[in-house]
């Protein structure tokens, strides 16, 4: 039997399968096809030949690239039902402006128009009161003018339904009877949370994508099965979990960050206590942190939003609350282009050349990439990618850039240095957003390097911050497909308490994560995992009265303990604490996972080898010879060792020098040593910084000092 992620990038789609018999690891890149993005995961499946996929794992940018517009995948006609007085909710948002200096800026559209949003008559109160009844007849009037509309999708958004779901409940009841096959999502089921507005931004975010979240999954699952792959795809969430289809076809909101999660995922898999995981792909570079070995969670974002320098721009997305990987992002990837502005100065980004056209060198382009000026460099093959089977064309990469260069009066190889300076320098500053913005030292912390382009950059950004140690993995650019393979199923079930920690006992509090707990399990099992292998955690967001927002604490087993464990969070965060300040509990949470059968896969080790295409490898290279290419660095061409990653010698090896492989491109910079180490990964050490201990490869074999 074999297992099968597939990472559907922006540019490739990736696919990591291990076959449970032998333990060998196959490793496939196709080009991406965003106008129908499940067809590229059937193209890496009929490459992969196999008739015996037993479980197949994804993730996917669908939801986010539908929320942004893409082409065939417009969002359908959305319904909406408000208390009535409260139908602007979604409209108004926030008082915070996404350009505070801009007199003209605009929020986003919403996602429900105007003349689509209905209310009922009824309220519940704040503590679940019932102060109107729902009235009958608005609903049936509501429900009768929705259907005239004919829309694919409705929000049921009710004011303090987190409190008391009764009328909620009873308006998706008749909606349900009403227009069948429309997707509802209620409220207080996607996010039973106070704060009216980011609850029903949640909902009607949800309701917009379950059409086009749904038609997407049907149309791969019965595809799959044409394919004889009878079986139902998991789907990455956006907090690093896995799903069944048929649980997200009911919360797509979930897998809106879908994309980027799973390789921060595999990166936890070295059991690092301190990592930067660091996404380079063809479109995008991404950063997250694992601190303490686990990866850094958020419980809300903004959808579809704006952001600068990395940082996400409040007030210019739709806010969901959903767990997520608490990442950031820049448009700075193999495919970003680089361009001349209005006052004759090399820019790079945002714009990528993506999948179609690609850059110049794919052959259909004339216009400059990142990927083109690595060519031009030498840093890149400059004949074939993907181990030979990808055919590119440097010529055209030289003229795309000597275009740039003759307007900015340097060589085309200056002009190319600069293009990969520029994006070094806007991929630096996410690393920076993840680390010395929440108050971290990234001088503490390993880079871990992956996606397509990421090795090509990590020793360059390493360097930038401080940092003396960069991780590149086995199979650096199919890495996030096999995060797919080593994630758990998970389930993050929240009740709200709004209660004074002091007025509450122990008991109610347990009571309360027996509830949450019962339907976790519940959850699970009917996804497939393992009920032996469910672990649990309990938190709680809490702070003190009066405080606008909340910060995570682990539950304990006292009502004390609770207390002292929100004090030390909160003097860890803000460097103090209120003694005898009273705290509230703003809502309970359950982190519950789990694994499914046959699911023992840990990152492949060295023993396990990777099944590519057979160019990739070489008689030369199984001896450890290398070639020489000449690689431009700091002004002048110097001749650089290029070797195959199969056939590394056991020696370490100083740069500059290259390592090719199918899947990346290792660029090892001057000043830097490189060697393997016992579980295949490539271990960078910046030569200044290396001592006695460096060499000794600790527990967890990837020598990080405790």
């Amino acid at each position: 039997m074999i297992r099968v992620g597939v990472d559907v990038g922006g540019t490739f789609t990736d696919l990591a399968a291990l076959d449970t018999e032998t333990g060998e690891c196959i490793a496939l890149k196709v080009p991406s096809t965003p106008r129908a993005p499940e067809q590229a995961v059937l193209d890496v499946l009929d490459a992969l030949a196999r008739s015996d996929v037993a479980f197949l794992a994804h993730s996917t940018t669908v939801a986010t690239n539908a929320l942004l517009g893409q082409v065939g995948l417009e969002l359908p006609r959305v319904g909406a039902i408000f208390t009535r007085g409260f139908a602007d909710v979604i409209e108004i948002g926030r008082q915070n402006r996404s350009e505070v200096y801009n007199l003209f800026v605009r929020r986003p559209r919403p996602l429900v128009a105007r003349e689509d949003r209905l209310t009922v008559v009824e309220r519940i109160g704040a503590r679940g009161e019932v102060l109107t009844p729902l009235d009958e007849a608005s609903l049936a009037r509501a429900c009768a003018e929705l259907r005239a509309r004919n829309v694919a999708a409705v929000a049921i958004c009710l004011l303090n339904s987190y409190a008391n779901d009764a009328h909620e409940r009873r308006v998706e009841e008749v909606l349900a009877a009403t227009l069948p096959g429309v997707a509802i999502t209620r409220s207080s089921a996607i996010d039973p949370q106070y704060r009216e507005y980011e609850r029903f931004s949640t909902a009607v975010v949800n309701a917009a994508l379950a059409p086009i979240v749904q038609r997407y999954l049907e149309r791969l699952t019965q595809r799959l099965r044409e394919r004889r792959v009878d079986m139902t795809p998991y789907v990455m969430r956006s907090d690093g979990g896995l799903s069944s289809a048929q649980t997200i076809a009911s919360v797509p909101a979930a897998i809106v960050e879908s994309g980027p999660a799973a390789g921060v995922i595999a990166a936890s898999a070295f059991a690092l206590p301190r990592a930067i995981a660091f996404d380079m792909g063809g479109t995008t570079a991404k950063a997250g942190t694992i601190a303490g070995g686990s990866v850094q969670l958020a419980n809300e974002f903004e959808a579809a939003g704006s952001t600068h320098s990395g940082r996400a721009i409040k007030g210019s997305g739709y806010p969901v609350r959903f767990p997520f990987v608490d990442l950031a992002e820049v448009s700075a990837g193999g495919g970003t282009l680089a361009w001349i502005d209005e006052a004759g100065s090399l820019r790079v980004g945002p714009v990528s050349a993506g999948a179609d056209p690609g850059p110049a060198c794919y052959g259909t382009s004339d216009r400059a990439t990142v990927t083109d000026a690595n060519v031009v460099l030498g840093r890149l093959n400059p004949v074939a990618l993907l181990g030979g089977s990808f055919p590119i064309d440097a010529a055209r990469s030289r003229a795309a850039i000597a275009s740039l260069a003759e307007a900015i009066g340097l060589s085309v190889e200056a002009t190319a240095a600069g293009i990969v300076t520029l994006v070094d320098a806007e991929m630096a500053k996410v690393l920076r957003i993840v680390t010395v913005e929440r108050g971290l030292d990234p001088r503490d912390f390993t880079l871990v390097a992956y996606g397509g382009s990421g090795p090509l950059h990590a020793c360059a950004l390493a360097s930038e911050l401080g940092m003396t140690r960069a991780i590149v993995p086995e199979r650096p650019g199919i890495f996030s497909a096999q995060g797919l393979l080593v994630a758990d199923v998970v389930v993050h079930p929240s009740a709200p308490l709004l209660c004074d920690l002091a007025a509450t006992s122990i008991d109610e509090l347990e009571a309360e994560f027996v509830r949450l707990e019962s339907l976790a399990r519940r959850s699970l099992i009917d996804q497939g995992v393992d009920p032996k292998t469910v672990t649990l955690r309990r938190t709680y967001d809490a702070r003190y009265a009066g405080q606008s927002f909340e910060i995570p604490i682990v539950h304990a087993d006292s009502i004390d303990a609770i207390e002292q464990a929100f004090g030390a969070e909160h003097r860890a965060r803000y460097g103090y604490d209120v003694a005898g300040e009273r705290i509230e509990l703003v809502n309970a949470r359950l982190h519950a996972r789990g694994k499914l059968p046959s699911a023992s896969l840990v990152i492949p080790s060295a023993a396990r080898s990777a099944v590519i295409p057979s160019a990739a490898r070489s008689a030369k290279s199984r001896d450890h010879s290398f070639t020489l290419r000449s690689v431009w660095i700091d002004g002048a061409y110097t001749d650089a060792p290029v070797y195959q990653r199969d056939a590394l010698p056991e020696t370490p090896i100083d740069g500059p020098a290259i390592i090719e492989q199918y899947d990346a491109t290792t660029y090892v910079a001057p000043g830097w040593r490189c060697s393997r180490d016992a579980e295949g990964a490539l271990v960078l050490r910046l030569r200044a910084a290396r001592c006695a201990q460096d060499d000794t490869v600790e527990s967890n074999g990837h020598g990080d000092r405790a």
